[in-house]
């Protein structure tokens, strides 16, 4: 397969080198070093294995390392799981897939902190990552586990007292009717089950969703999160799950407090993006010493996979895969507040830096007065200056619309335009990223994100922003990388 033109590829957006990328498995926030480990398949015939990139200071400038996963055995596939820390160690929980089942299993990642080992052979595995054996197998009434997500155990029930031990979030059962369950550790390496997980509370879901046999619609990667509050000050757990609806993956979060198997609901779910892509985010944890002790749980920063076509999606049909060797990338990295239970999204830090030190990603940020019967409206141009996709703000609602591309055959003729509410406000945000194939839209400081694939025909010439009725753009800031003129 030749590859001549890469305009769709993204330069800030994470893809592997070659192939087709899965999900994200797992980040680890070291120091100033961040460690991305991620589900990907060399080729679309090959298994998948785990990948590993590491970025020094900020988490868009990825440096590619050995994998540190591939099957072995009988193994078919290994899935996504979790990273934390270990003993002298970070501890990689992964599901490992087989002809009998999936299990969650151990591997332990010595020296980490060292530099990035890359091998001229593309197969080679890090001699650091070493298999600790079965993490969690069948018990009792489960079977199936996968999907671990691993978090530091409460000391006390008062959580001002700090951690002690380890917990873990997994999946069991049938896809179709999943049943959530929690263990925990002393040590990260033995695991009791405690039990499957319940609400206290209305979690928030449609009528109809949920099985009868299980507290949760079909999900994928649940995930635990924990913030605290700027209203109350109280450090909650935040719940996110992927599921479907009428075929496509929505993620979303839940927001309480887990006590044993007991989640009680303080506000049910909510959609974390509202675009057309963004799916099973995922958690950064930290090292020992990252972050100081006192605001550990201030922020947190999450990414998620670019890809909303859920479970049926064949990654070879993409358009990228035939024309540019790689399918799906990764979400920018998101910092995360939570403000009376509802979340506040904004790229990480250094992206500003980021896309002016890049060769063809932009931005465009605006503070923006929209009264009623009033717009803003953005508009993304492809490379013979037709316009590819429009983001308007309205006051009352963000749409993003990509119908109008005509790149690979007019490829998103039929998507509808994603739309999200806005809340009343004194003054409204808008900002626009464009980075290859992935637009990022955050709105009104954050309250509101949007992620969508967009192909340009050949490449995004130009972001162009109008108003309408009485709308004002009061400021504005734009970046562009250092090939645009």
């Amino acid at each position: 397969m030749t590859h001549k033109e890469t305009h769709h590829r993204p330069e800030l957006h994470f893809v592997p080198d070659s192939g087709i990328l899965d999900a994200p498995a797992g980040i680890v926030r070291d120091g100033h070093t961040w460690h991305l480990f991620h589900q990907y398949r060399p080729d679309a015939g090959q298994p998948a294995r785990w990948g590993h990139s590491t970025s020094e200071e900020t988490a868009f400038e990825w440096l590619e390392c050995d994998d540190v996963l591939a099957t072995v055995g009988g193994e078919l596939s290994l899935r996504a799981g979790s990273v934390a820390e270990g003993k002298d160690a970070l501890n990689l929980y992964f599901t490992s897939v087989t002809s009998v089942g999936t299990s969650v299993r151990l591997a332990r990642y010595t020296d980490y902190a060292d530099e990035c080992i890359v091998s001229d052979d593309p197969s080679a595995l890090d001699p650091d990552v070493v298999r600790f054996g079965e993490a969690v197998g069948a018990h009792t009434n489960y079977d199936r586990f996968r999907s671990p997500s691993v978090v530091p155990d409460w000391a006390k029930e008062d959580r001002e007292e700090g951690h002690d031990g380890w917990l873990m979030l997994a999946l069991t059962g049938h896809s179709d009717a999943p049943v959530p369950v929690i263990l925990d550790s002393p040590n990260g390496e033995s695991w009791t089950l405690l039990g499957p997980l319940s609400f206290d509370g209305d979690p928030g879901f449609k009528e109809g969703e949920v099985p009868a046999t299980s507290p949760i619609p079909p999900v994928v990667s649940p995930r635990l999160v924990r913030l605290r509050d700027e209203v109350d000050r109280e450090i909650y757990d935040v719940l996110f799950v992927t599921l479907e609806r009428e075929g496509r993956d929505v993620s979303g979060y839940i927001v309480g407090r887990l006590d044993g198997t007991v989640f009680t609901v303080a506000k049910g779910f909510q959609r974390v993006d509202f675009g057309h892509d963004f799916s099973r985010p995922r958690n950064t944890n930290t090292t020992t010493g990252t972050i100081p002790q006192d605001c550990r749980y201030d922020r947190a920063v999450i990414l998620g996979l670019l890809n909303g076509n859920g479970r049926g999606d064949d990654a070879t049909k993409h358009p990228t895969w035939e024309a540019e060797g790689w399918a799906n990338s990764l979400s920018l990295p998101r910092a995360v507040t939570l403000q009376g239970g509802v979340l506040f999204q904004t790229p990480a830090e250094g992206l500003p830096d980021a896309v002016k030190l890049s060769d063809y990603a932009q931005s465009w940020t605006g503070v923006l007065e929209v009264p009623t019967g009033s717009s803003v409206t953005v508009t993304l141009k492809d490379g013979s200056g037709d316009t590819a996709a429009v983001i308007r703000h309205t006051g009352e609602e963000i749409s993003l619309d990509r119908s109008m591309s005509k790149a690979f055959d007019n490829y998103f003729k039929d998507s509808a335009p994603a739309v999200a509410p806005l809340a009343e406000g004194d003054s409204d945000t808008l900002t626009v990223i464009q980075d290859g194939a992935s637009v990022e839209v955050f709105v009104d400081g954050g309250l509101v994100a949007m992620s969508s694939r967009v192909y340009f025909d050949g490449g995004c010439s130009a972001i162009e922003v109008s108003t309408d009725g009485e709308a004002v753009i009061e400021q504005s800031w734009s970046r562009k990388g250092t090939k645009r003129s």
